[in-house]
């Protein structure tokens, strides 16, 4: 390696040129010659083998059950600018991650100009329940948007719940006691928190503020919780409502543990953390230049919404692992 002004020893790779996400479980991360390493132990997602990861080319990797890493490939990682976060199972759960130090704070910047500008503010909101809802709501202000978007998902509910053969008597939820209603509540609460989790990984890998949300204002996790309910329809309550009745059918395994694997197979399904991902890049790498129709159109297609909700209901939910959001 050559030293000196040149700084080739420190030379790194702009995340926009990167490859993005990299899942290991069931091993352990260390460096071996220079080169970052992952023995794997196998019985997960991944083969068993001794596997070299290209770290200079990833901009994150997500380290699922049964793994450890060493000091030494913590240091790699830090030098190549590349970040380190555990997950749970399937991707349900997002633990940790280091700032990624991103190579610019553009997207941050905008994210901030526009949350700090309210009719701009407004504007996003109606763009986010425009994408969810299919159409562009007016204008009246985020708490009549969300008078509008509630009377839909209550409709929502119901209709994905007759179709998917489960009684339904309402969104009910005790946060101080969860488990007190019925098996449809608790399923979309471990649903609603494995696809927070994803959201969460989307938002830490774009760099943008999970505090500043356009629809959802006073959790500090509210830009999360906005890419979250990107997802509620076509993914969230399908799956919720098809775990809560394969539940009444079996006492083998829990109704959380079948609810989460049913999200980790649907959200792998369809790469999920992808298309949020490609979202928030859609977001706030456009022109914000106050022209409804046309930033929608500019909005990449959401491929979840091209499938009925139907779909994915009819799949069989087996296990994971996580609770309440």
């Amino acid at each position: 390696m050559l030293t000196g002004r040149l700084g080739l020893e420190t030379a790194q790779i702009p995340h926009d040129h990167r490859h993005g996400l990299l899942y290991l479980d069931r091993g352990r991360l260390e460096v071996e010659n220079g080169c970052l390493r992952f023995l794997c132990a196998g019985g997960g997602t991944m083969e068993r083998g001794d596997w070299q990861v290209p770290h200079q080319a990833i901009t994150l990797i997500l380290l699922g059950p049964g793994s450890s890493v060493t000091h030494d490939a913590l240091r790699i990682l830090a030098r190549h600018n590349t970040g380190l976060a555990a997950e749970g199972e399937g991707g349900v759960r997002f633990y940790t991650a280091p700032p990624l130090l991103p190579d610019a704070s553009a997207r941050a910047r905008q994210h901030a100009r526009i949350w700090a500008d309210p009719d701009r503010r407004l504007h996003m909101a109606r763009r986010m329940y425009a994408w969810r809802l299919g159409e562009l709501l007016p204008a009246r202000g985020i708490a009549a948007l969300r008078g509008i978007e509630g009377a839909r998902m209550k409709e929502s509910y119901k209709i994905i719940a007759q179709q998917v053969g489960v009684k339904w008597r309402g969104r009910h939820y005790d946060r101080g006691n969860p488990s007190a209603t019925d098996a449809p509540n608790q399923a979309l609460n471990h649903a609603a928190s494995a696809i927070e989790g994803a959201a969460a990984i989307a938002v830490a890998c774009t760099a943008t503020i999970p505090q500043l949300g356009f629809i959802h204002e006073d959790s500090g996790q509210a830009f999360v919780l906005d890419i979250a309910d990107l997802y509620r329809s076509e993914i969230t309550i399908p799956v919720a409502f098809a775990a809560a009745r394969d539940f009444e059918k079996q006492t083998a395994r829990t109704l959380e543990s079948l609810t989460r694997k049913a999200c980790a197979d649907a959200m792998r399904r369809r790469k999920t953390i992808s298309s949020m991902i490609d979202q928030i890049k859609a977001m706030f790498d456009i022109n914000q230049d106050g022209d409804h129709a046309r930033a929608l159109s500019t909005l990449p297609v959401n491929n979840d919404r091209q499938r009925s909700s139907q779909d994915i209901a009819r799949s069989r939910a087996p296990r994971s692992d996580r609770s309440a959001p």
